[in-house]
């Protein structure tokens, strides 16, 4: 499919957006300004991969035109160069079509990580420790950063519960697959029999609410410190610098004890709470997306299953596109580019059907 006509359009509004970056008053409004910045980013980044496609495109036209020589050196070193163009321009399309799509906002953001132990008692607690692991590796390979926002350590190792906070490009691009129940099939430590045992943890994976998205009245906040709970950890304090928020218009209530003071704490728990808040408005939104996109990106059902990992055959398998790998190490070391590429693939072939724009 030709998209000149499109990237002629995108031109047309970048050159709109610079005007508006030149204007001093633009920043006068921060969610203004926050929003026109991210779009010149992307803009910029498209039209930089279009014309990067375009040149890649005439040096294969030229390569195959140069392997046809009597020149064998010419010809070899020509047809050497082709393979490796022929890959980029297929990848530089995909990202290409990818970003002429319609844009989720939310998408640019961090993001915030809820992990809670379900069905299976001390194995589950101690397995979303393990999935916490696993996204903590993923974020260190993909170069993000990532602190502890609020844990309830378990007594049997693990967690009954932790929020970490992911910090980086496009966090929430890569990790909003994850939303939904995660299923382990093992033989728990503690097994005697030998039997194996089915445990779940559930992840929500919320795009980080700035402050401009969502505001606080004073009133609607019942703010109290508490004591910390769990059994202690090196994310714990043992003194009253917990804090607890309760959001009275709606009854969300989010808690942080991670931080060393009462003000970090309360930091912390507004930024849970101001995550909760915005995710619904984005939840709201969801309607307009097609069934099957809501399906990749989670459909807000915390009981939805979405992946088992199956340790007595090293098989892990997503629910929803049916990708199997049979990477259990790799993954829980976190690899997970795999299985996030393929979920990737799938949420844009949708989103291109949907647009009108699929080959």
């Amino acid at each position: 499919m030709d998209y000149s006509t499109l990237i002629s359009q995108r031109r047309d509004r970048f050159a709109e957006v610079e005007t508006l970056i030149a204007d001093p008053n633009l920043f006068s409004d921060q969610k203004k300004a926050t929003e026109t910045m991210r779009e010149h980013r992307r803009l910029k980044e498209l039209l930089e991969m279009w014309d990067t496609l375009k040149a890649a495109k005439t040096n294969l036209e030229e390569n195959r035109e140069l392997a046809k020589e009597d020149d064998e050196e010419i010809a070899e070193m020509a047809n050497m160069e082709i393979p490796e163009l022929e890959e980029t321009i297929e990848k530089l399309s995909q990202d290409v079509q990818y970003a002429l799509l319609p844009r989720d906002e939310a998408e640019d953001r961090d993001a915030l990580l809820e992990i809670r132990s379900g069905a299976g008692g001390d194995e589950a607690a101690i397995f979303a420790g393990e999935i916490m692991r696993m996204y903590q590796r993923y974020a260190e390979q993909r170069g993000w950063k990532y602190e502890h926002l609020d844990s309830t350590p378990s007594e049997a190792g693990g967690f009954s519960k932790v929020v970490l906070k992911v910090t980086g490009e496009e966090v929430f691009r890569f990790l909003k697959y994850e939303s939904g129940v995660h299923r382990v099939q093992r033989v728990p430590a503690t097994e005697t029999q030998g039997r194996i045992h089915t445990s779940t943890v559930t992840v929500a994976v919320m795009p980080e609410a700035e402050e401009v998205d969502v505001q606080f009245k004073t009133e609607d906040l019942h703010i109290q410190a508490t004591r910390s709970g769990g059994p202690g950890g090196q994310h714990v304090n043992t003194t009253d610098s917990a804090v607890q928020i309760t959001h009275l218009p709606t009854g969300i209530q989010v808690k942080s004890q991670d931080g060393r003071s009462q003000t970090q704490n309360k930091e912390k728990a507004l930024a849970i709470l101001r995550a909760k808040i915005f995710e619904i408005k984005q939840r709201e939104q969801e309607e307009e997306y097609s069934a099957q996109r809501r399906s990749l990106i989670g459909s807000g059902d915390r009981s939805e299953k979405i992946r088992t990992y199956n340790f007595p055959q090293s098989r892990i398998t997503d629910h929803r596109i049916g990708f199997t790998t049979h990477n259990m190490d790799g993954i829980f070391d976190g690899d997970l580019f795999e299985i996030t590429a393929a979920l990737q693939t799938a949420e844009m072939a949708q989103r291109l059907e949907d647009a009108g724009m699929s080959a």
